[in-house]
């Protein structure tokens, strides 16, 4: 159990465990029975429904964490030391997924904890395998419907939204936790709800009167719910961060990442002080070049992304360096964005508005999506996102190893001036991870977080005006170890390319590289050098 101290659930909770459902016992020990407690763990790990919502009030959640112990056994009682290395793996990430909930029901606790878990209301898909951070069992995905909706579409999408008024009112009794800048930056996500909400109230105008009064409900519940926040806010006076010896434990046990809160201290500083470095070396570099100039306007910024998303995949291809399949253009063409005026233009617009690969490079989470769909993997355990986050040091690890592993290869060879975003690049999302250990240590706020991150960002291109900022800190304070996956994966890919390329000496490539890591699936680095390499460490 990971270390902390939580508030006692009560007497009727307690009473509840008599209750509880306790999976059989098993004296399993081969492949196909971990397969079996995995796909009882998948139903397991969904909570019942309580008054048209998932339950999670205290005597619900006892009973998952009573239930949970019993996985654990189970998966104690199968011992996979003489299976195949694949089959290692599969059993190393079902226990890692079992620990990641375990930590969800006894220190992050976001039910009890983050107003923002009780967002519904999805308008667009994650990059990611799934949405990143904590999120409720019952969602509604609004970007996989497509308007004007049918008969069908209507009735599904009402039964959708008739979960939000029951779920909020749940939550209003859940959460009882005193972690206030989860809870002022959640009183935020909630009311974007309701301007979600009343958007879609207007695209369903015309639909039938069952839709048109969900939504309603939805919008009249969710408003009713910022407005208990607000009233509640005074309350809550507490830190948001787990702490540093539940950070380590979440980060080792979870997210199967080799290192201490301490460890991810000394790399991001050392990974933001490479980044300023070879910045400037850059610029010297450079200083006799005329400088970049963004796109003007929509149709320039359509010509310059479609332009880079053909240079790009013929770079891959030319130079043998991934796969490239006929699907892979699609998807990375579906998500190259449009023109943004400068005044509302963020971080990642900037970048991509000067060059769009320094952008379009960290979008191999659309090949991600693509490979899962085109080529699944043969694993159940693999086949599909992985529960609780604990793809993130493989999904944003890859993503931002490929902006500094093109570069090198050569992409920017014909605009050298680009290479100096691909550090910039590098240098925010060093300051942004290492704002968020700071803030999960409880030695900064978000509002020190932002701070630093801005300082920190060169050229003044993080804006402390505009929305991303907030998102992202936000999203590192409520999902603990994700503002570093992006380096620390980095750092575990640079880490088994260099032991890789040790083992098989001239028979290395990178072709075989990428061939080897995206045929593991998206699961934590440190499997995926098990499995390639044969070593455990």
């Amino acid at each position: 159990m990971p270390p902390v101290i939580t508030r006692p659930l009560g007497l009727v909770a307690a009473a509840a465990l008599t209750l509880a459902w306790i999976p059989p016992a098993s004296r399993a020990q081969g492949y196909q029975d971990l397969l079996a407690l995995f796909s009882e763990f998948v139903a397991f790990e969904r909570p019942p429904m309580r008054s048209g919502a998932p339950d999670y009030t205290d005597a619900s959640i006892l009973r998952r964490r009573e239930m949970l112990k019993t996985f654990q056994t189970r998966l104690a009682s199968i011992d996979g030391s003489t299976w195949p290395v694949d089959r290692q793996v599969d059993r190393a990430l079902v226990e890692a997924m079992f620990s990641a909930m375990d930590f969800d029901l006894h220190v992050l606790r976001p039910w009890a904890r983050d107003p923002a878990f009780y967002k519904s209301l999805w308008m667009g898909q994650s990059d990611t395998p799934a949405h990143e951070g904590p999120t409720h069992h019952a969602v509604v995905e609004l970007w996989t419907y497509a308007f004007p909706l049918s008969p069908a579409d209507e009735a599904k999408l009402a039964a959708e939204l008739a979960t939000i008024p029951s779920l909020l009112s749940q939550a209003r009794l859940n959460l009882t936790g005193n972690a206030r800048d989860l809870w002022m930056t959640g009183i935020g996500t909630m009311a974007q709800q309701v301007t979600d909400l009343e958007a879609l109230e207007t695209r369903v105008g015309t639909a039938g009167a069952p839709l048109r009064r969900a939504v309603r409900e939805a919008i009249d519940a969710t408003h009713a719910f910022v407005i208990f926040l607000k009233q509640e806010a005074g309350r809550r006076t507490g830190p948001s961060g787990v702490g540093r010896a539940a950070y380590t434990w979440h980060l080792q046990k979870a997210q199967l990442v080799p290192m201490t809160w301490e460890d991810e201290v000394a790399l991001l500083k050392r990974e933001l002080a490479r980044a300023h470095a070879s910045l400037k070396l850059e610029e010297e570099r450079n200083r006799s070049l005329p400088p970049l100039v963004p796109a003007a306007d929509a149709d320039e910024y359509r010509r310059r992304a479609d332009a880079a998303v053909t240079k790009y995949l013929a770079f891959l291809r030319d130079r043998n360096l991934l796969d490239v399949q006929p699907y892979l253009d699609a998807a990375l063409r579906a998500h190259i964005g449009g023109f943004v005026p400068i005044e509302r233009r963020n971080f990642f617009g900037i970048a991509s508005h000067y060059e769009p690969m320094t952008l379009f490079a960290h979008f191999y989470h659309w090949w991600d999506h693509a490979w899962m769909k085109e080529r699944p993997h043969p694993s159940p355990v693999r086949r599909g996102a992985t529960l609780y986050n604990v793809w993130a040091n493989r999904a944003e690890g890859m993503a931002t190893a490929m902006e500094e592993i093109i570069l090198h290869a050569g992409y920017y060879d014909d605009n050298p001036r680009a290479r100096e975003i691909v550090w910039i690049m590098l240098a925010q999302r060093a300051a942004r991870g290492l704002a968020s250990l700071y803030t999960q240590a409880n030695e900064m706020d978000i509002a020190a977080a932002k701070a630093f991150q801005v300082e920190w960002t060169p050229r003044g291109w993080m804006r402390p005006d505009l929305d991303l900022l907030h998102f992202e800190q936000q999203l590192y304070l409520r999902q603990p170890a994700y503002g570093t996956s992006y380096v620390s994966g980095k750092y575990l890919i640079d880490e088994l390319i260099k032991d890789r390329a040790r083992q098989l000496g001239d028979a290395f490539t990178l072709r075989r590289f990428f061939d080897e890591f995206n045929a593991a699936g998206v699961i934590p680095v440190s499997l995926i050098r098990w499995q390639m390499t044969g070593r455990q460490e």
